[in-house]
């Protein structure tokens, strides 16, 4: 049973409510007395002991639903409880291109939590077939190169209609390399499925 299945399996979209509130109790808790306490909700359920990746994002409400914070784990390297934990908190204080939000901004933002699959590097003979291995709003990707990584979810592609090539460019400058950084030979680029719930 491949990452998708399991997915299918073991989450539904009626599961959105209990993720994205557990997500804003964590950073409101946080917030008030600095704690990173994972909700009673998910620790309860045996479900969020599984390994997965977990991203927090951030929107405001008013503004076009800009974005106003993103952080997470890519790889599966904590139980979901503690992975949504952390993602929320640093989402919310963390985020280096944004300043910490407040308590009393905490009601105009819209939180989002993405559940990841493993991601799996994507082999191709020569760079320029990559794009024919993406699906575009569905695979979210990562770059890693020399001097760093990025990464981008992938509802960012569905967002600015993005097509393959336009989604590595941005993906490429998301980790500080020149746009056509993915047709460097040595560059690895790395395609992932995630579960996404978002806050009505």
């Amino acid at each position: 049973m491949n990452s998708a299945d399991l997915f299918r399996v073991t989450f539904a979209e009626s599961d959105g409510p209990l993720l994205t509130t557990a997500a804003r109790n964590t950073i409101s808790e946080f917030l008030e007395t600095g704690r990173r306490e994972i909700q009673p909700a998910l620790g309860s359920d045996p479900r969020f002991k599984q390994k997965l990746g977990c991203f927090v994002t951030l929107k405001e409400k008013d503004l076009g639903k800009s974005l106003r914070g993103c952080i997470g784990y890519p790889d599966p390297v904590f139980e979901l409880s503690r992975a949504l934990t952390n993602a929320s908190i640093e989402a919310a204080t963390g985020d280096p291109r944004f300043p910490p939000v407040k308590k009393s901004e905490l009601s105009r933002l819209l939180v989002e939590v993405s559940v990841i699959a493993q991601p799996v590097q994507i082999e191709v003979n020569n760079p320029t077939e990559l794009p024919s291995r993406i699906d575009v709003g569905k695979d979210g990707l990562i770059m890693r190169w020399s001097y760093g990584s990025g990464l981008l979810l992938p509802q960012v592609a569905s967002e600015f209609n993005w097509e393959a090539e336009e989604f590595l460019c941005n993906l490429c400058m998301k980790a500080g390399a020149p746009p056509d950084q993915w047709l460097v030979p040595g560059t690895a680029i790395y395609k992932f499925r995630a579960l996404v719930f978002e806050e009505n």
